[in-house]
């Protein structure tokens, strides 16, 4: 461990974490015309799309924790830049659903490349993506996650009874 983070929080140890995981994806996929967050966007839409899926953007929101509104922002820019296409849903004629063009899965994939490398070397400290240390930490990380946080402290689950 750092010096730096000797007696640290884990609240600040995640925020440094995440903090360097953005700007080494930032870097790494600028040279394809992305930011970390289109980037978290396209990606999660190709994996989606795998699926057999054209979410809306609603629902790519939901799978990506981005706000609505910046789920909209990101899929204009990226509309305009020719990666996705954005329609109207049939079912809903208040809901846009989004899939990436020809264009946008070919840069999809590179950047999926480049981010696993990336990947790799965060975890390599771990011994790698598959070792064992590694598997137990994205438990732990989705264990994290999926636990709900009440940002203005109305709920006391240390004295919740069971």
């Amino acid at each position: 461990m750092s010096k730096a983070s000797e007696g640290a929080t884990p609240g600040f140890l995640v925020w440094r974490l995440s903090m360097k995981w953005r700007v080494a994806v930032d870097r790494a996929v600028a040279p394809l015309g992305l930011t970390h967050a289109q980037y978290a966007l396209v990606a999660s839409l190709h994996g989606l799309q795998r699926s057999g899926l054209r979410p809306s953007q609603r629902r790519l929101a939901d799978h990506t924790g981005l706000e609505a509104l910046y789920v909209s922002k990101l899929a204009r820019g990226l509309e305009s830049a020719g990666l996705l296409e954005r329609t109207r849903d049939p079912d809903d004629p208040r809901a846009v659903q989004l899939a990436l063009t020809a264009q946008g899965r070919e840069t999809t994939r590179q950047a999926i490349d480049v981010v696993q490398g990336l990947l790799r070397q965060l975890l390599a400290p771990l011994g790698g993506p598959d070792s064992p240390r590694a598997r137990e930490f994205t438990r732990d990380l989705a264990t994290l996650l999926d636990a709900p946080l009440d940002p203005f402290g109305t709920t006391d689950h240390a004295t919740e009874q069971p």
